[in-house]
């Protein structure tokens, strides 16, 4: 639990210093930073405590559900490679959404949008695991499944000349650049929710690494349970997607860096997987939007080069922390 507890002050030391991180320069930053109340009319307080702190909740609250998700992910098909964009999760998401948005049913980052990305990402989940017979061919498949939909969803947005269809062309990286408060309300009772229900279903995950024969001689029914999973997956992904694009890595490091820590009890799992994953994407975000102003790096690809190396070596130092 001590680990647990360092994590969270390690996230919230960085959430004040990315208050800090931008491309205008505020004078007195530190002096906003800590006196929320202090000049609330000024722009100073308007672009630390209006554009920046809404962006820094999102990018705890998106990598957090993202950690939930990975955890979910490879306990419910009991791979250690498994995750939302290789099983064609999130590729079917973007396209829930995007139908969505042609058909003129919903807008980006409304409420609408979730429920059209939850319905493309268990579909497309669903279809990856259907034709799965072991776990290399759910691999296999499911980069076929992704590739597909990606695809799909490129060409759809290359041919689109609607404004609001060519502006979901911002999940090819992910970006948090078009976080507003509402999309608070939206991430942060999903997250609890499905937090929640991957809290409930975890002990029933756990019995899946027994093999599926071996779960119903014991009573239980493993597509039920996979199912149950996929669906709080499908949900978690859901929304993210829809807030802020497809975000690369991050749900498939996540667990690992927290399985090494405290081990393979998925209810376990998701607190530490949760807290690891909003401070990867924290810090994604925070080195994005720091690194080269006023220009900022596509976030997909940092967590990429953060997550990558970080999974290597805790892989590489805890051996087979899978088992």
């Amino acid at each position: 639990m001590k680990r647990f507890y360092l994590l969270v002050i390690a996230l919230a030391l960085l959430s004040l210093y990315a208050l800090s991180l931008g491309a205008a320069d505020v004078a007195n930053v530190w002096r906003y930073i800590t006196h929320p109340l202090f000049d609330i009319n000024s722009p100073s307080h308007q672009i630390i405590w209006e554009i920046r702190a809404p962006r820094i909740a999102a990018a705890i609250l998106v990598g957090s559900c993202l950690g939930i998700a990975g955890v979910l992910a490879q306990g419910s098909t009991n791979n250690p490679l498994a995750d939302p964009a290789i099983l064609g999760t999130s590729a079917g998401a973007s396209v829930g959404v995007l139908a969505g948005v042609l058909l003129n049913v919903v807008t980006i980052g409304s409420v609408g949008a979730v429920i059209c990305a939850s319905i493309g990402a268990l579909l497309a989940t669903l279809f990856t695991f259907s034709l799965a017979r072991s776990a290399l061919q759910l691999i296999t498949i499911g980069i076929g499944v992704s590739a597909i939909l990606t695809a799909v969803v490129g060409l759809v947005l290359s041919m689109a000349t609607r404004a609001d269809a060519r502006s979901v062309s911002f999940w090819s990286f992910g970006s948090l650049a078009l976080v507003t408060p509402r999309t608070l309300l939206i991430l942060l009772p999903i997250l609890l929710v499905c937090g929640f229900l991957a809290w409930q279903v975890a002990p029933a995950v756990d019995l899946l690494s027994l093999g599926d024969e071996s779960v119903r001689h014991i009573g239980h029914d493993a597509q039920k349970i996979r199912l149950r999973a996929f669906a709080i997956l499908a949900t978690l992904v859901a929304v993210t997607v829809s807030s802020v694009g497809s975000i690369a890595f991050l749900a498939l490091a996540a667990p690992h860096i927290a399985r090494y820590l405290v081990g393979p009890r998925n209810r376990t799992l998701i607190f530490y997987s949760a807290a690891i994953g909003a401070l990867i994407l924290l810090f994604a975000d925070s080195a994005s939007r720091a690194l080269f102003p006023p220009n900022e790096l596509p976030i997909g690809l940092l967590t990429s080069l953060l997550g990558a190396p970080i999974l290597i070596l805790t892989l590489k130092k805890g051996g087979d922390v899978w088992r």
